[in-house]
This record gives C-alpha cells, structure tokens and sequence, in this order.
C-alpha cells in the first residue's frame, strides 16, 4: 500500500505553474461517477459526445469503433437483468457464497438499470488489416482495442463538459454475447465496454499517486 505522503492531489492549485487551459484542466477534475439524478441525458448532447469520441485518434485511421447507445428505461433493465444472470453463473463457478454473489450481482444491476443512459461501446475489425500469422494478428486487434480505448477517453472528457458524470464499466468484456444478443448488435461487433451516463448526484475527490513513481527517465 503506499504511503499517502506519496500521493498528489491534483484537485489542489499548483503554484508552481497555473494551468495552460481548460482541456487540462477538465482532465484533473473528471471522476468516475456512478450516481446520477432522474434527470435524463437529451439525445443531442449523446450525439455530440460520440462525435467528440469520434475524434479520437486511430490505427491506420481506421476509426474501429462503434456505438450503441441506450436510452429506453426498459432495455436497460433487460440488458442488466441479462448481465446479471451471466455474472451469477461465472461467481458461482468460481464457488463463491450465494451471499457475496447477490451482493455483487446486486451492485451490479443497480448501476446499469439505474442510470438514465448507457453507451455501448464496441469494436469492430472489419476495416483493420488482416495478416495470415497470429503475431501481426494480435498486434492489430491490440491497435484496435487502444483505438476505442482512447475514443471512450474523448467521450468521458466530453460529458464532463457538458457537467455530465459518467463511469466506464468493463462488464461487458465478461460476457460480450449477452449484450451483443441482448441489443441485437451487428456480429462483427465487440462488446468493450459500458458507460453509465447522467447527471451527477454524487461529487468524487479521487488523488493519483506521484509521477515520478510512474515514470523511468532515459
């Protein structure tokens, strides 16, 4: 565990050097946030957060991302109930308390039913290169999961933009079949992630640890 004479918190003012902009400092200050208000997300400002994600950058430019928003109250709760069955059934292979299985499964169903939007984000490798030795193969599908990987950061730093709180859950990556059957998604399409979207109902004051534990000068 480390020391949190280690830590810095970058919601603090440095003296040192003000901040350049406000880019940066939208960085420092979005959280994961994962309770949110009734109030629901108008679809204009999801659509100007996928374009923002849609500039992100990518391999070769070919943009491998895909989106699948959820609005309906509905099937969100379908979707949850579906993920839910899943991870009972994975908690209960690994021989875990039915106690600690509801709970987790509880917890779980609460933050995907519970906010009043979802992104699916996913990957499609249907415009990367393809190679005939699984090296390369690898190393491109790589390329892809960085590529929607730095478009969810782009969605993230937007929504805190527009004073939205949102949380990237990886859930989806543990049973990518029932959200692709859930929402009837292409099936060139990959599950990569879940994005909880709303208008915050809770503040986050989260520190990060020292650069220079991060970082090996050469």
């Amino acid at each position: 565990m480390s020391d949190r004479r280690d830590q810095v918190d970058y919601n603090a003012p440095d003296e040192r050097k003000p901040l350049p902009d406000e880019v940066l400092a939208a960085i420092r200050a979005r959280r994961s946030i994962r309770r949110y208000t009734n109030q629901s997300v108008p679809r204009n400002v999801i659509e100007a957060l996928l374009t923002a994600a849609t500039w992100a950058p990518s391999a070769h430019n070919r943009q491998p991302w895909r989106f699948a928003p959820v609005l309906n109250s509905e099937t969100r709760e379908r979707l949850a109930r579906a993920m839910g069955t899943q991870l009972r059934s994975d908690l209960a292979a690994d021989g875990l308390s039915p106690h600690v299985i509801e709970k987790d499964a509880g917890r779980s169903y609460s933050r995907i039913s519970g906010a009043p939007a979802l992104i699916i984000v996913c990957l499609s490798m249907a415009d990367m290169d393809s190679y005939p030795d699984s090296k390369r193969s690898s190393a491109e599908y790589v390329m892809a999961v960085q590529s929607v990987a730095m478009a969810v950061q782009n969605l993230l730093l937007a929504a805190h933009s527009y004073g939205l709180g949102a949380c990237w859950m990886c859930a989806p990556l543990f049973c990518p079949d029932v959200v692709r059957g859930t929402l009837d998604l292409p099936t060139d399409w990959q599950p990569q992630a879940l994005i909880t979207l709303g208008y915050p109902a809770e503040r986050k004051e989260k520190p990060r640890e020292r650069l220079d534990s991060r970082v090996l000068w050469r």
